[in-house]
């Protein structure tokens, strides 16, 4: 028996828990952390409901520090527990020759919104006349699975199939389209897996800035975006955030659309760094990573900054805004 390289720690949790048991995994977790939620289909052509338990899972590597590590990552687990009661992590020992079919087990084709699905890598689309994002899960950074990511991916989808997502004002309205037909540039803050932007991409987007904070992240959307036919000089990627953007970092300072899909006390801090500052005039502001209970303190952060929620998606506990500038 070859000796256990990977030890599994994983943990079933609520769709409101998982988001920060995925951050505190990812302390001692330095392969990434992977969210996974089942989905139900009643036939082929329901586009599915999600599972409200969502599994998180982590590798830790089997060193001479796993003790170490794991009697740290349960210390982090008990003060979580504190706020809000959790289960017991659950730990299973990975083979390192199985660890890529360790996570392959674990993935299946994510259909989104009408046209857009979620294919790994190593699988072929079920469903070729919609459009195919290829994600290697193992990468962490975004999987698709998480309601989060899928209701960006929702509203960036409508925004280019030019769906009357938005109702302020009717020259907002009638600005959209054009936005579209010119195929617009966008800004991609905390980009993660590049998820959100290739899918842009796919859509009709002529470019995009991804920016993160994580070397990694970077990476990883390099990665990602090769595996889907982008080409560097249409996906930009540095590290930074809104600073380095409006600082004149990149060549782009500013888009007709930005997405931030990060954790709300972020965004609110990223509204007094200037993210209302990224949108061109007409242009459109898509958050995500937002709690219900959330929402009226990133509303609020993003009127102080001149901008309103034009339209608001949730799924399970999440919500998702768009917002505008209200000068308009």
């Amino acid at each position: 028996m070859p000796t256990p390289s990977w030890l599994e720690a994983s943990l079933n949790v609520s769709g409101e828990l998982a988001e920060s048991v995925a951050e505190v995994f990812a302390r001692f977790a330095p392969s990434g952390v992977v969210t996974e939620q089942g989905v139900r289909y009643s036939n082929m052509d329901d586009e599915g409901t999600p599972i409200e338990t969502v599994t998180v899972r982590a590798y830790l590597p089997v060193d001479e520090h796993l003790e170490e590590t794991r009697h740290k990552l349960e210390a982090a687990l008990f003060y979580l527990g504190m706020i809000q009661p959790l289960p017991a992590p659950i730990y299973t020992s990975i083979d390192d020759q199985n660890w890529m079919e360790a996570w392959k087990e674990h993935y299946q084709p994510i259909l989104i919104g009408r046209r857009l699905i979620i294919v790994p890598t190593w699988l072929d689309s079920p469903n070729p006349d919609r459009i195919t994002i290829r994600i290697d899960p193992g990468m962490a950074f975004g999987t698709g699975t998480h309601p989060t990511t899928q209701l960006c991916l929702e509203m960036i989808e409508a925004i280019f199939d030019q769906a009357p997502i938005l109702n302020r004002k009717s020259q907002i309205i009638n600005s959209r389209p054009s936005l579209v037909a010119n195929q617009s540039s966008l800004i991609d803050i905390g980009c993660g897996s590049g998820i959100l932007s290739i899918a842009a991409l796919k859509l009709g987007a002529n470019s995009s800035l991804g920016v993160d904070i994580d070397e990694t992240a970077i990476a990883v959307s390099k990665a990602n975006a090769a595996v889907n036919g982008i080409a560097a000089e249409q996906f930009f990627l540095g590290i930074g955030s809104v600073k380095e953007v409006l600082g004149g970092k990149f060549d782009i300072r500013c888009a007709p659309l930005v997405l931030v899909n990060i954790l709300a006390p972020v965004i609110i801090r990223l509204f007094d760094e200037g993210l209302a500052d990224l949108v061109t005039p007409g242009g459109i502001l898509i958050l995500s990573g937002i709690l219900e209970e959330q929402v009226e303190a990133v509303l609020s952060a993003a009127s102080a900054h001149g901008m309103e929620q034009s339209e608001k998606k949730e799924k399970e506990d999440w919500v998702a805004l768009t917002c505008q500038h209200t000068n308009l």
